[in-house]
């Protein structure tokens, strides 16, 4: 079963300007090599730890999507991560965590990042920041990556 985690954002940003923002960023702290092109993103390519990155403008969304349902609005990009078998997961997403939370300082709007709609990481909603409670998913290593203020706070999305 494979293991993936989703960046969902309702932004005016374009997705072609979110991958051109999660390339610099990416690059920058090391993540992505320097193979990896924009058009890679929106295509779907791999990271330094083979974690399946994509960027992809989120289709319509019906009331019962679970991020409309649950948490009150329309994605329309999406960053989908998939981590890579044969590699530590804590590794992958700690990886994870330094390309968003650098993108969520760059791209306005909601967003919400969740495991399969089952758990949610951290949720930005009319600018105020909130990751889940749980000290697992958050440890003071990933915590340090965060910027600027948030409140801790779980939230479920009804499916």
């Amino acid at each position: 079963m494979a293991i993936d985690y989703d960046l969902d954002c309702a932004t005016r940003s374009t997705v072609d300007e979110v991958a051109g923002r999660l390339l610099a960023i990416g690059r920058g702290v090391g993540v992505f090599d320097g193979s990896v092109t924009r058009d890679g993103l929106m295509e779907g390519t791999g990271t330094r730890l083979d974690t399946w990155v994509r960027v992809l403008r989120h289709g319509p969304c019906h009331p019962w999507h679970p991020v409309v349902a649950g948490l009150g609005f329309t994605p329309t990009v999406t960053v989908a991560f998939r981590m890579a078998k044969g590699v530590e997961v804590s590794e992958q997403q700690d990886d994870m965590l330094r390309l968003v939370m650098p993108l969520l300082a760059q791209v306005d709007g909601d967003a919400v990042m969740h495991f399969q709609f089952e758990e949610v990481w951290l949720l930005r909603r009319n600018g105020q920041l909130t990751l889940n409670e749980q000290d697992v998913l958050w440890r003071p290593q990933r915590l340090a990556l965060v910027p600027g203020p948030y409140r801790r706070q779980t939230h479920i999305m009804d499916d």
